[in-house]
């Protein structure tokens, strides 16, 4: 079953219900976030990177520890180029089946995976995807006490199951709006298309006039009420 006719609907419905989340930014800016899951990848993440590089812009990366353990000169090329990092769990298991122990050295494994290799202090990244979109009221409890910041998504077009790169295109554009929070995904699944997704969404985008902006923008924007 294809959920992405249904996230639209999910994210009424959840955003209000558990607003200490980043869902997105403010409807009255048009800044929007173009966010990456599952990576860093050897070979897709480098292809994105490209896309990335000849519109100049700015975007998000929510990452796997073992991933960054394994392509660890990629995800530098990530951080060297300005682009936002956060967290998604060392190996895609849903928080929501982790013990408070297991979820606190997932995180904490994946920080020091992105610290050794981006030569930053692990406290540096605090956002927090995860992994499924899937969490629990207990889950945001314990991001909250270990002062993570829980991001979610508005516009999720279920690039990770490939239904083709035109049909991912126009799911975006279908439903982006100021203050959108975009999920694509540059990892094992998905990221075979990613590149080319990207070089065919953005320059649409900008006509449209949206500005890319980071997780970190969004965050910062005083039009919010939490975080």
């Amino acid at each position: 079953m294809q959920i992405a006719p249904l996230t639209p609907i999910l994210y009424r419905i959840l955003k209000p219900t558990f607003p200490s989340c980043l869902w997105a930014g403010s409807v009255s800016s048009p800044a929007i976030a173009l966010t990456f899951d599952d990576g860093p990848h050897p070979q897709y993440t480098p292809q994105l990177l490209q896309v990335l590089d000849r519109y100049e812009i700015p975007a998000s990366f929510f990452w796997l520890g073992t991933c960054v353990n394994r392509a660890p000169a990629v995800a530098l090329d990530v951080y060297r180029r300005g682009h936002w990092i956060g967290l998604h769990g060392y190996d895609h298991r849903s928080f929501a089946n982790l013990n408070s122990d297991e979820l606190k050295q997932s995180l904490e494994k994946t920080q020091e995976a992105i610290a050794a290799a981006c030569q930053l202090e692990p406290q540096y990244v605090r956002d927090v995807r995860p992994p499924n979109g899937l969490f629990t009221p207990r889950t945001l409890n314990l991001l909250h006490q270990w002062n993570y910041r829980p991001v979610m998504w508005s516009v999720v077009p279920e690039d990770w199951v490939q239904p083709g790169i035109s049909l991912v295109v126009e799911r975006v554009l279908k439903q982006v709006e100021n203050g959108s929070l975009i999920v694509l995904h540059d990892g094992y699944y998905g990221g075979q298309d990613v590149a080319e997704t990207t070089a065919q969404l953005v320059p649409q985008l900008l006509r449209r006039g949206f500005e890319f902006v980071t997780i970190d923008q969004l965050w910062r924007q005083p039009q919010r009420t939490w975080g």
